[in-house]
């Protein structure tokens, strides 16, 4: 595709991309019975991708759309697949005493394990156990919205596997080992949520009536873990995403859909876990294949319709006014609290690849992933970090605010969300954040 096909991509052509992007987000709120049903989500997929698909086929962008749909959606929705079956046949039992220290510790081990079997096989994971050691107490519900922050989010740094938007700049050509260089953001973010944790449950933990704080001391039920072997699938998912690429492969620069072979490892990690693992086991864990389709449908639209968007951003990127790392932080990091980060880092990711071709100079020590470093890292963690400013910033959130209603807990609303807590305890541990790294 040539230059002067770029330059002739109006902007309205990423209608479709803004449409399906505002059904994520209010179809939850407003119309929840009718967007539950997965079978919608495919219907408002197919109508707006479909389309988008025609029009770029009908102006000669048909490579731009395979390469999208092949070479990033596919292998998107194969990794959160393979996670979601392994995780899946995990299962953590157990109710211990719900002291400040015990429940810190919780997400703190969430925090690690997110970076490695990713921010939802974590949450999933850990979620029922959380809930029922604080089964005895009355004051749960910040508990929850900071289990939604660290280990459904800010955990979730460490490498590719960690969060979908990683995933996708690994794809873009970001090395797996590349994301360890994030561990202090990490550390520091992961390390501060946790100390506010600490204070404010220590803070709780004194105002329960004495008659819970006995009986969550009587009833005990030792910590079991079953399915264990899971892990080592799990262990072979990593080494696929960080072993079976074009670093260590180099067949695949010639040939791109020798890539392709670490899907299949992937698929096949998952097929071991599906065939290993008593099916009690994940009854037992409450497992369905009701996410897992719903994330597959919703980003075969997404995925679809973004193509303009990206090609508009690419051409349009010097005259957007976004031009310093701090700048990149906090675009890319407002943007993934209300759309999905996903998506929002592969925008951003295009928008700095347009900078370059621009001819726009930002000082670098070096280029990752066809930008700047620190571009990349700006974006990374804009996108991971702020995915927790709404429950809709990223995948796990609704499912963890969904798990804990099923369990009685009263979630505040969306708006309660960001205003009794992100706003008041994410938001200035991120602008902190921004000062001291970025």
């Amino acid at each position: 595709m040539d230059h002067h096909q770029l330059e002739v991509i109006p902007l309205w052509a990423s209608i479709p991309f803004a449409i399906i992007l505002l059904f994520i987000a209010i179809g939850p709120l407003f119309f929840h019975h009718w967007w539950e049903n997965n079978r919608n989500k495919l219907i408002v997929s197919l109508v707006l991708g479909i389309p988008t698909s025609i029009w770029l086929i009908y102006n000669g962008l048909s490579h731009n759309l395979i390469h999208q749909m092949l070479f990033d959606y596919v292998p998107f929705i194969i990794l959160l697949g393979s996670l979601f079956v392994i995780t899946g046949g995990i299962q953590l039992k157990g109710d211990i005493e719900a002291k400040p220290a015990i429940n810190t510790l919780f997400l703190g081990i969430g925090a690690v394990l997110a970076s490695f079997m990713g921010t939802t096989g974590a949450a999933m994971l850990l979620i029922r156990p959380v809930i029922r050691t604080n089964s005895e107490r009355k004051f749960k519900v910040h508990t929850i919205l900071f289990f939604i922050a660290i280990v459904a989010n800010a955990g979730g740094m460490l490498t590719p596997l960690g969060d979908p938007p990683l995933f996708l700049l690994y794809l873009r050509g970001a090395p797996f080992e590349w994301f360890f260089s994030l561990t202090k953001e990490w550390a520091f973010v992961n390390g501060l949520l946790l100390l506010v944790y600490y204070l404010v449950d220590t803070y709780y933990h004194k105002k329960e009536p004495v008659i819970n704080i006995v009986k969550d001391h009587a009833e005990i039920e030792p910590i079991s873990l079953k399915g264990t072997f899971n892990f080592i699938f799990l262990l072979g998912v990593v080494f696929s995403v960080a072993f079976l690429n074009q670093n260590y492969i180099h067949a695949i620069h010639d040939n791109h859909y020798i890539g392709f072979i670490r899907e299949a490892a992937m698929l096949f990690f998952a097929g071991l876990s599906l065939y290993f693992t008593k099916k009690q086991l994940r009854i037992d864990n409450k497992f369905t294949w009701g996410p897992i389709i719903e994330v597959a449908f919703l980003f075969l639209g997404i995925f679809a319709t973004m193509v303009p968007a990206l090609l508009w951003l690419n051409t349009n990127a010097g005259s957007l006014g976004i031009n310093t790392t701090a700048m990149f932080y906090y675009a890319t990091g407002g943007l993934s609290a209300f759309l999905d980060n996903a998506p929002t880092a592969l925008a951003f990711h295009n928008l700095a690849m347009g900078m370059n071709e621009g001819g726009v100079a930002i000082a670098a020590q070096g280029y990752v992933a066809g930008i700047p470093e620190e571009l990349l890292t700006a974006i990374s963690i804009g996108a991971v970090f702020f995915g927790a400013m709404t429950y809709i910033g990223n995948g796990p959130n609704f499912m963890v605010k969904a798990i804990a209603e099923e369990n009685k807990i009263p979630m505040p609303s969306f708006f309660g969300y960001m205003f009794k807590f992100s706003i008041v305890v994410l938001l200035p541990i991120y602008i902190l954040t921004q000062l001291l790294f970025i």
